[in-house]
This record gives structure tokens, C-alpha cells and sequence, in this order.
């Protein structure tokens, strides 16, 4: 599992299941503060990268070279 927040993660108002399945939590706000991935090696291994379907219209793809650092990490 890999969790990434952005600020204090205790500031999240609302969850919401992206279409892949990821957990994202908003601020009161609704600005993303928090995304938890669940098995994000098996995930890069197959696709080779991450994608999150926001609720809005957007999409974001990350790499497997954007998250190497925090995966070797873990």
C-alpha cells in the first residue's frame, strides 16, 4: 500500500473510490489532500504506471521512474 498526502492529512472532508479503486480524500474544500494505492509494484509492473481517475474529468498517470524512490523505500 502506498499512501501520499499533501499537508496535514487529517484536514480530509470526504472520500471518494476512483474508477481503479484507489481511496482519495478531499479538504472541506475539495482540494485533494490524500491518496492511498493499493499494491503499487504489481500495479507498475503491469501498466508501467499508476492512473487515478479523479472525480472531476482528469486523469493522472505517473511512472514507474516517478515513484522509484518511494517504492524502494518502502
Amino acid at each position: 500500500m502506498l499512501y501520499l498526502h499533501k499537508g496535514d492529512p487529517s484536514t480530509a472532508a470526504d472520500f471518494y473510490e476512483s474508477a481503479e479503486g484507489h481511496a482519495l480524500r478531499f479538504d472541506a474544500a475539495g482540494e485533494l489532500v490524500g491518496v492511498t494505492i493499493i499494491d503499487p509494484r504489481w500495479l507498475l509492473g503491469r501498466d508501467g504506471r499508476i492512473t487515478i481517475t479523479l472525480p472531476i474529468p482528469e486523469r493522472i498517470d505517473v511512472d514507474a521512474a516517478a515513484l522509484d524512490t518511494l517504492l524502494v523505500a518502502a
